[in-house]
């Protein structure tokens, strides 16, 4: 066993070595080898197969220039891979958190609800009333959260955004609008009585 862990770690060093000239055999093996894993994870996480191709695309660069100015050295047997995988996993997850993002899936929701209106013929009297219901509850929400969930919903605030205007951690600024969004939600969708 301890021989084929010392096999793979040199296997480790001959990749980046292959990397650093340029290898396209080596690289394009990389790359079939890496890609579904990737792909599965976005396809997973709101995105689709051109989405994987770009950001998996962008995750190969990173790697190759790491390589090249040797600041990426493998410490294990699987250290390229997973560092190729950690890369394309950060950039989906930055490209969710962008604005950029958030104003593409509003819009997107707004295409929805007219296309199911046209073929669904979704009545507008339930629409209203249930926006109505929405509006009462956030105007009983305290004035902390209204403003939390206006700046990170309506002004598309990032949560780096919302830390340094409350002056506090990014961890405690995601916590506070979870419990925001959660006393919304109980007012919305009130408790079932129990019987």
């Amino acid at each position: 066993m301890r021989g084929a862990i010392q096999s793979n770690h040199l296997y480790q060093e001959d990749l980046l070595q292959a990397i650093k000239a340029n290898d396209v055999v080596v690289l394009k093996k990389l790359y079939t080898e890496n890609f579904p894993k990737v792909a599965a994870f976005i396809q997973k996480n709101n995105g689709n197969k051109e989405q994987a191709k770009d950001i998996f695309q962008e995750a190969m660069v990173v790697l190759w220039k790491a390589v090249k100015t040797e600041k990426f050295k493998a410490t294990n047997a699987t250290a390229v891979q997973g560092y190729l995988y950690m890369i394309a996993k950060n950039k989906w997850t930055d490209h969710l958190r962008s604005a950029s993002y958030k104003k593409e899936v509003s819009s997107d929701a707004v295409m929805n609800y007219a296309e199911m209106q046209e073929t669904h013929g979704i009545d507008e009297d339930h629409y209203d009333q249930k926006l109505q219901k929405a509006k009462l509850a956030f105007a009983q929400l305290g004035t902390e959260c209204k403003e939390l969930l206006s700046k990170f919903y309506f002004s598309k605030n990032s949560f780096e955004e919302l830390a340094q205007d409350l002056g506090l951690n990014i961890a405690s600024v995601k916590n506070k609008k979870y419990r925001c969004m959660q006393r919304l939600r109980a007012l919305v969708i009130p408790q079932k009585q129990e019987l």
